[in-house]
């Protein structure tokens, strides 16, 4: 009988798998911090006999290598993928015997990269489950768009046909199993439902419900920015990640803090926007650790910028360090737990900022003073489904680079949610403008009486 345990990475919008028999199993696609793969194997009381890649991964730092080490497992890696390690190299059609009844067979699937390789699982002959990581998504489908701006709709037609492959060669009731789709920039959308089968994406996958034309001009439309860090995760894969170091962070006192905030260096707020917005150290930004921080610090922070996390306890840091490593953020300079006042030096008092809705911000154009700059930090592909009338446009990992474009005057910035508008308004504090955070869902503006331009 076989099993199929998911690994959720929730900030990274990921999942990894554990998977095979009563005493053996592979991992698929693992996380840099491999202790929760192995608890989760050791409580099944199996061994982990595989590692499996499904391709040199753009978005996270992997474990596979490590983990292949520390158990001694086969490490199954696309025999075309460029990687400076020993490796078992995977080809298309490869079977390896897993346990008793148990086979996963290779699958070439270019298109997420040209090397993407998915893993059939098999019992007694019979495909039970495909794990399908940046190829065949819930709803949706890896983007072709990360390897090389040349190779982009090449790979766009490559993903059309390995999601019909994989459609011809398994049956309805076959388990997709992917590895992107669930918050990651990986998918070129995100996941409809958590959970899928060959069947259900025949009715309702573009790749399977479209002509490869028409599957390739809509997926080419849809493509966003790409995070700024996934420049530095295949290059980090390929070589060999180091392995991870978790070990808790040197704590800093409120001098320290001062000496590298004036440093330039980032020092990094982890508290809720609601307890940041009512008092920070100047100079810090705000990142909440239960948002997505590992995409969104590693997409703004410059490259090698040493970091100082501030927590409102061990655990908050901690969370944000394993984090941050899956992104090849490792260790942070230092770190410090409280508030503001623990954090400030004698005589500094804290900074803090308004937050408001958008019925605040109707109310405040209305009132016939001074018109705020309304700046709004979403995406393109988000602002072209409608934007406040008269709003000034700059998404939220070019606002560093764009702080001169932001007009004179008080800034109410806005996202779609509040996480990203929270993440701006530090920004905008730490540059000293006067910022209101705008803490509100974007549907909330025409009901408040904002002229919202739409399509």
């Amino acid at each position: 009988m076989f099993f199929v345990e998911t690994l959720e990475l929730e900030g990274l919008g990921n999942r990894s798998y554990l998977a095979g028999g009563p005493r053996a199993a592979v991992v698929v696609d693992p996380p840099r911090d491999l202790d929760q793969v192995v608890e989760a194997a050791a409580r099944r009381g199996v061994r982990i006999a595989y590692v499996a890649e499904t391709h040199v991964h753009n978005d996270y730092v992997t474990g596979g290598l490590e983990l292949a080490r520390v158990t001694g497992a086969g490490y199954l890696v696309p025999a075309a993928a460029d990687v400076a390690y020993d490796r078992l190299p995977v080809a298309d059609g490869d079977t390896m015997p897993l346990d008793e009844g148990l086979v996963l067979r290779a699958i070439a699937t270019p298109g997420h990269t040209p090397h993407h390789t998915s893993y059939v699982l098999e019992e007694d002959g019979r495909a039970v489950a495909a794990f399908t990581g940046g190829s065949l998504l819930i709803g949706s489908v890896g983007r072709p768009d990360l390897v090389e701006p040349r190779l982009t709709e090449p790979l766009a037609r490559a993903q059309h046909a390995s999601v019909r492959r994989l459609a011809d060669e398994l049956a309805d009731e076959v388990a997709v199993l992917p590895t992107h789709g669930f918050g990651s920039f990986c998918s070129s959308s995100q996941a409809e439902g958590d959970t899928t089968t060959i069947g259900l994406e025949r009715t309702r996958n573009t790749a399977l419900t479209k002509d490869v034309d028409a599957f390739v001009a809509e997926l080419l439309a849809g493509l966003d920015d790409v995070p700024a860090y996934y420049a530095h995760m295949g290059p980090v894969n390929a070589a060999g990640p180091a392995p991870v170091d978790l070990t808790p962070v040197r704590r800093a006192d409120a001098a320290e803090i001062a000496t590298r905030l004036a440093a330039g260096e980032w020092v990094v707020d982890l508290r809720g926007r609601v307890a940041f917005a009512e008092g920070h150290v100047a100079g810090s930004y705000n990142f909440e650790g239960e948002g997505k921080l590992a995409t969104y610090l590693a997409w703004l922070i410059p490259w090698g910028r040493p970091v100082t996390l501030l927590g409102e306890n061990a655990e908050q840091i901690a969370d944000a360090q394993r984090e941050l490593a899956r992104v090849g953020i490792d260790r942070p300079a230092a770190a410090a737990t409280g508030g503001p006042g623990d954090w400030l030096t004698g005589g500094d008092k804290p900074r803090s900022f308004p937050r408001a809705t958008f019925a605040d911000l109707a109310a405040t154009l209305r009132d016939g003073g001074p018109r705020p700059v309304v700046l709004d930090v979403r995406r393109d592909s988000e602002r072209e489904l409608g934007f406040v009338d008269g709003s000034v446009h700059i998404p939220i990992h070019q606002l560093r680079g764009r702080m001169r474009e932001v007009p004179p005057g008080q800034v109410w910035v806005h996202c779609a949610g509040g996480l990203r508008a929270a993440i701006a308004a530090s920004l905008l504090d730490a540059s000293g403008r006067d910022v209101v955070a705008v803490d509100d869902g974007f549907d909330s503006a025409v009901d408040a009486g904002i002229t919202v331009t739409g399509p």
